[in-house]
């Protein structure tokens, strides 16, 4: 290449400099390098970046500390100045130490001083590279002595294949970045093409590498070193500068191309509107909301406010914040499903089978659900009545629900009550809150789509009450069939017939249910499920619904059913079936496992193998307390029914005295109280040592003390623990009782037969003592329930001790 194609690469670049300083009386040309130099300067530190021989551009430092030392250099007949880098430096932070300064320099010669605003500005002419030798002046202005380093001679050819190398790297920059011309103009007006240092240097200071890798090549003096090291960075500029580009290609790109789009949206929007062929966005809302209305069968109420709405969305500006307000109310009161009915199924042979599809067991609340539904039947309708599902968690009580909406098909909304405190939850906020929402019954109408849907309210026993309001109280207005033809919801603020939804409510427990609430309540008790029921439930649900998640065939993973008896047994008593779902699904992920390791071998889990899948058992086979003062109670909890054993003893014959233990609420103080004073009184009666308990200080114990218990169904079996030590003689074995006593020794009604009947079964007792009172609850239990017991009922305390203490009935026989 010859030196007129070099310099087509600065064509661009070669027109005249203007005056890059202005002049007046004071000013002086801009001097060449290479003239006269001191050995001695001034030194000021910069910490942005280095500064090159090749470079002219200003410089800004703060007065304080550094006016001084340029006042120093501009006394000076040379005015140059040496200029250092320092790393990491921030000039408001304070003055670097003499150490921290690079021993490599540039000098330069110093240009239009001028302070301002606490600044000091002046024009930096960079002249030559010096080394510091020696300090002589550690503290500002700083002062050093300085010696300037000579190029080695490098070889010509590749002198000039660098130099066109930079030169190339120089005329790309250009391109792709122009801000950079001014600079090559600069460095046009005093050096040439061919001048291979100042160009090095010239390069080095067009690219934006860190302050440290400049400061790199400005110690370098050998020119090849340089240059090669001034080609790396240029590389790299050039690599950042292409991704700029690109980046700002396709950002513009992009920007245009929405920009563009959105012009002709606008003029589509303005065309169409002049040919009529579209509305602007209120009136588009306004059409819509009428188009839906039309579709519906509202109320004269809910049409004549309709109207009055959408005319005042009409009239409202798109930006008020009240157009965004009843814009919301109308696409609410639009989206109510007014006058739509699903057509409901009666047919009670599809129900039935509905019911047994989804269900084992549980035949007594099927039936009553049948019942419910033929009444339905029968009229013509299902409206008028509340179902109340209680039991202990794991049931079915939700499942239910589902399937009485599946039966008449009708669709099913869900949600929980349970904890639940703020009443506009139920009845809607009112609009003028920021916010404001209708209630859950006007969302369940609006994603149901009908007027008629089945509504389930799970956990209505665990609804809560705050300053905020009594949801429970808002509920009654909304499930009393004579009140909700009318109920209002606080956002719509308009009357809705809710009379033809049917509720269906859970709960675990009564008790915590508001009385004016549960008064408005059909109650059907699903009790829980005998080890029979659990084994079918889960071969027929349990197991199909987790391999079918797990995506495993039935050939892959089998559980016998001894297995899976065992599991109900000895991991899983409680009166749902919630906790045995979790133990197969244990079982399966570790089946699993060891198919991923042989997948050849199918799984099969027997009774030998649990203890290896679910460790050991959480309950043992329980032997019943025996002995004298020992007798089984049966007790009613919300988790299902439960065994509940009994212990009297005498302590001492010293003095008079009785001691209750075992976390006993109030209720069951009361009955142990009234137990005690009954035996005492009737001792001799019951053919006992009239004055025994006159010398005997008597412990009653209720065992598992750390649980806490109470209620009234334990008198009759503290007074004939109290009556075995009385006597000497243990009571009849495997025999349970329940039933509260009086004083005068009458034997009262308690509740729960079926979850008590239930527990008894599961501990194997077949002898059970009932209060006569609760004959017909038992009566009312299934056959199988009753298979292979004995039950006795009592109505005095005489029939349960002769049970107890006299000639046992036989086996099937009751006693009166």
């Amino acid at each position: 290449m010859n030196d007129d194609n070099r310099n087509d690469s600065f064509d661009a670049a070669e027109e005249d400099l203007t005056e890059y300083i202005g002049k007046d009386e004071n000013s002086k040309s801009l001097v060449l390098p290479k003239q006269q130099m001191p050995r001695r300067m001034y030194v000021l530190p910069v910490s942005n970046r280095p500064f090159f021989p090749a470079q002219v551009q200003p410089i800004v430092v703060n007065q304080n500390p550094w006016q001084e030392t340029l006042k120093r250099v501009g006394e000076t007949d040379h005015k140059v100045l040496g200029i250092c880098f320092v790393e990491d430096s921030d000039p408001e932070q304070g003055i670097p130490g003499s150490e921290e300064l690079e021993t490599v320099g540039c000098a330069v010669r110093v240009h239009h001083a001028q302070g301002e605003s606490g600044k000091v500005q002046f024009i930096a002419q960079g002249l030559q590279r010096f080394r510091i030798t020696q300090w002589l002046r550690r503290r500002p202005p700083y002062l050093v002595e300085v010696e300037y380093p000579d190029e080695p001679e490098e070889a010509a050819d590749e002198l000039k294949a660098y130099t066109l190398a930079i030169i190339s790297s120089i005329k790309e920059l250009l391109r792709t970045n122009p801000l950079y011309g001014e600079e090559v103009k600069q460095y046009l007006s005093r050096f040439g093409p061919d001048d291979s240092s100042p160009l090095a240097d010239f390069g080095a200071s067009m690219t934006s590498a860190p302050g440290q890798e400049l400061q790199e090549v400005l110690n370098t003096v050998p020119l090849l070193r340089r240059m090669e090291k001034v080609l790396l960075l240029m590389a790299k500029e050039q690599e950042v500068a292409r991704l700029q580009s690109e980046i700002s290609e396709e950002v513009n790109e992009k920007v245009q191309k929405h920009q563009r789009e959105f012009f002709l949206k606008e003029q589509l929007k303005v065309i169409q509107r002049e040919l009529g062929m579209a509305k602007d966005d209120k009136t588009a809302d306004a059409e819509r909301f009428r188009e839906r209305m039309e579709s519906l069968n509202p109320p004269e109420q809910v049409q004549e406010r309709f109207d009055d709405e959408l005319q005042k969305l009409q009239v409202l500006e798109q930006g008020s914040p009240e157009y965004g307000v009843t814009r919301n109310y109308l696409d609410w009161l639009t989206q109510v499903p007014w006058g739509l009915t699903s057509e409901d199924h009666f047919d009670l042979t599809e129900a039935r089978r509905i019911l047994d599809r989804d269900h084992d067991g549980l035949d007594d609340v099927k039936d009553r659900i049948v019942e419910f539904l033929a009444e339905g039947t029968f009229k013509g309708e299902v409206s008028g009545s509340i179902l109340l599902l209680v039991g202990p968690p794991g049931v079915g009580k939700t499942s239910i629900g589902h399937s009485v909406a599946d039966a008449l098909g009708r669709e099913f909304y869900r949600f929980s009550v349970g904890g639940m405190r703020d009443e506009a939850e139920i009845k809607g906020h009112r609009r003028t809150y920021i916010g404001a929402m209708p209630g859950k019954f006007v969302q369940a109408l609006k994603d149901s789509k009908v007027s008629n849907p089945v509504i389930m309210l799970d956990e209505i026993d665990k609804i809560g009450a705050s300053f905020q309001g009594d949801p429970a109280s808002a509920l009654l207005e909304t499930l009393d069939p004579e009140q909700n033809r009318e109920f209002l919801d606080h956002y719509l603020d308009v009357r809705m017939d809710l009379s033809k939804v049917l509720f269906i409510c859970t709960a675990n427990q009564l008790d915590t249910i508001p009385r004016p609430l549960l008064d408005r309540m059909d109650v059907i008790r699903l009790s829980g499920y005998i080890t029979e029921e659990k084994l079918d439930i889960a071969k027929h649900h349990l197991m199909p619904r987790l391999l079918k998640r797990a995506g495993l065939l039935k050939k892959q993973m089998n559980i016998t059913d001894a297995a899976i008896k065992q599991i109900i047994e000895g991991y899983a008593r409680e009166a749902g079936v919630r906790s045995l779902e979790k133990l197969l699904h244990k079982v399966i992920r570790k089946g699993i496992v060891r198919l991923l390791e042989k997948p050849d071998e199918p799984v099969k889990v027997g009774v030998s193998d649990l203890q290896t899948y679910l460790g050991q058992p959480a309950f043992r086979k329980e032997k019943s307390l025996k002995g004298t003062g020992v007798v089984t109670g049966l007790a009613w909890t919300a988790m299902g029914g439960a065994t509940l054993s009994i212990e009297a003893s005498r302590i001492h014959s010293s003095q008079r005295g009785f001691k209750l233990t075992g976390q006993l609420g109030d209720v069951m103080k009361e009955s142990a109280e009234i137990a005690y004073s009954f035996v005492s009184s009737n001792l001799k009666r019951f053919k006992g040592d009239p004055t025994f308990f006159d010398k005997s200080f008597v412990h009653l114990h209720v065992p598992e003390g750390a649980t806490p218990k109470d209620g009234p169904s334990a008198g009759v079996t503290m007074a004939t623990a109290l009556l075995s030590i009385a006597r000497r003689e243990s009571p009849q074995q495997n025999l349970a009782m329940t039933g509260e006593l009086t004083l005068t020794g009458q034997v009262l009604p308690v509740g729960g037969i079926r979850e008590k009947v239930i527990a008894a079964r599961r501990q194997k007792i077949s002898n059970l003592i009932l209060p006569e009172a609760n004959r017909g609850d038992y009566e009312e239990l299934p056959d199988y329930l009753k298979e292979g017991l004995t039950v006795n009922f009592a109505k005095q305390y005489n029939d349960v001790f002769q049970v107890c203490f006299g000639n046992k009935p036989r086996k099937g026989s009751s006693v009166h």
